[in-house]
């Protein structure tokens, strides 16, 4: 059982879900940036189906896993029938922060790659700019670990 106040609790769980629909809008903008990537140099994406399973194991999409990964898991913590632990929280939030950080460096063994792919997208991309600037803008109203 948490220690922390119920204020403090429900002031992560505001922010968590203040954070999950921003999230999604920089997931849908990853996708189609990848989408019209992947169209570029490999072809045409037949259907909506196909592209669907393109996202779940085609290596090129795989990178995008973590992202919707942690959006489910944010997902499956808000609707929980027992509340969830402030920390699981906290944690949940901290880990959305860790995983958007861009990076040059190819060095990255964790995430499939998740850095460097989302580096390249942010280049390439002003929709993912947007979107990430959406998310990076929270990270100020942050609440602090409890």
């Amino acid at each position: 059982m948490s220690n922390a106040l119920p204020s403090e609790y429900q002031r992560i769980r505001q922010h968590l879900q203040g954070i999950r629909n921003p999230l999604l809008n920089l997931h849908k903008a990853l996708v189609d940036s990848e989408r019209v990537s992947y169209e570029q140099t490999v072809g045409q994406i037949l259907s909506p189906n196909h592209f669907l399973q393109l996202l779940a194991g085609d290596p090129w999409f795989v990178w995008l896993h973590p992202l919707s990964e942690l959006i489910v898991a944010i997902d499956e913590a808000l609707d929980a029938k027992t509340q969830p632990e402030q920390g699981m929280l906290q944690a949940l939030v901290q880990r959305s922060y860790d995983l958007l950080v861009p990076s040059e460096s190819t060095g990255e063994t964790a995430n499939h790659g998740f850095a460097m792919h989302y580096f390249e997208a942010l280049q390439r991309d002003p929709d993912v700019v947007v979107a990430h600037a959406e998310v990076a803008k929270l990270r100020r109203s942050r609440p602090s670990p409890g």
